[in-house]
């Protein structure tokens, strides 16, 4: 894997995660969706919820689905006090410990951002129990510089405002980086270099990229699109736990950088999430085996991905999940290796294009009757 190869993809993925995306307020980051994928798509059309979905005809009638989601967790503004303090509820999930000291930013209706940091009472006035407890979102605050409400309002920040994370996405190391909202756009980012691979080689099944919507607070879009379109199998693509950090015993790191894309197994507290169709697994594995790309497997207890959604669709759908293992997740300071990112795109451009007509009539019929 060449360094170029490297640079092109972080450049991609640096627009997509530096790019304002809450649930429900994604057109930044769908515009750039659009712009990449094309010039690739046979068609390309967004649905009223705003799920971005990209054609690649095949020869055969076979429809699969590549998904991946392009929201992010956030934040919106609950209520602005007279002084011109902002008070946040999230917007998808959270940890109390993450926000305190944070630089945000509040879109206003006019679409422009408006900078704020989340307050805390100073460590200096707090008392010894104070000091020692996690402060939760709903006692959280907002600075964003003004005296009164009316300063507030002023800005064009209003009580539903959405909110995001300010922090640019960083080359660290040698192969690695960092950012906010790589779950999901790495993911993206995969989607998006798989689907300009299948492109170039041609496909038999037909190919529907879907760039998803309100993931974080839902599966929304996942489940909507996939109703529309009945895929005869589907593939999410989506970050995965790497727990490979001080403090955690090998046996709970789930997945580890730099050991290739993650195969998913099953996830959701006791397989509540997807438990992945067996066949499409086995597709994966020799398709990684036959082109040399190194993988792992992903056995999480708990969060799921748009596979869930996707695999109830209807009469049902046979699933997997390719992931990127991925640190930090949720939190401003997001870290995975950017070459297990190049190798999942790899990886599933390979499996989809397996996904021959043969394939889809000995190992995943759509029904078998017997007499």
């Amino acid at each position: 894997m060449s360094g170029r190869e490297l640079d092109e993809f972080f450049n991609l993925l640096k627009r997509l995660a530096d790019a304002f995306g809450i649930p429900g307020y994604e057109e930044e980051v769908r515009s750039i969706i659009i712009d990449e994928l094309k010039p690739y798509a046979d068609e390309l059309w967004v649905d009223r919820l705003g799920n971005v979905v990209a054609v690649k005809k095949g020869s055969g009638d076979a429809r699969v689905m590549v998904a991946a989601h392009m929201d992010e967790i956030g934040l919106m503004v609950k209520s602005i006090d007279e002084h011109g303090f902002l008070y946040i509820a999230p917007v998808g999930g959270w940890s109390d410990i993450i926000l305190p000291g944070q630089r945000l930013r509040i879109m206003t209706r006019s679409g422009k951002l408006v900078y704020g940091v989340v307050g805390t009472k100073p460590p200096h006035v707090m008392t010894p129990e104070e000091a020692k407890q996690v402060i939760p979102i709903d006692k959280l605050f907002v600075d964003v510089g003004a005296s009164s409400r009316k300063e507030v309002e002023e800005m064009g920040i209003q009580v539903g405002s959405p909110i995001d994370l300010d922090r640019e996405a960083v080359r660290i190391g040698k192969h690695r980086a960092t950012g906010k909202a790589f779950d999901d756009r790495v993911g993206v980012a995969v989607m998006i270099e798989a689907f300009k691979r299948l492109a170039e080689r041609g496909v038999e099944a037909t190919v529907y990229a879907v760039a998803t919507v309100q993931e974080e607070t839902g599966l929304k879009g996942a489940r909507t699109i996939a109703y529309a379109l009945q895929p005869d199998a589907a593939l999410s693509i989506d970050v995965t736990i790497a727990a490979d950090v001080p403090g955690v015993e090998e046996p709970k790191h789930i997945t580890k950088l730099g050991k290739g894309p993650a195969i998913k197994i099953i996830d959701g507290r006791s397989g509540s999430g997807t438990i992945s169709d067996k066949r499409i697994v086995r597709l994966l594995e020799e398709a990684a085996r036959e082109e040399g790309i190194p993988f792992q497997y992903e056995v999480a207890t708990g969060g799921t991905t748009d596979a869930t959604a996707i695999q109830l669709t209807r009469s049902g759908v046979p699933v997997s999940a390719v992931s990127i293992p991925t640190r930090y997740i949720h939190s401003p300071v997001e870290v995975l290796d950017l070459r297990d990112a190049v190798n999942a795109a790899r990886l599933i451009a390979a499996a989809v294009a397996r996904m021959t007509p043969s394939w889809f009539r000995e190992v995943l019929p759509p029904r078998r009757v017997y007499k």
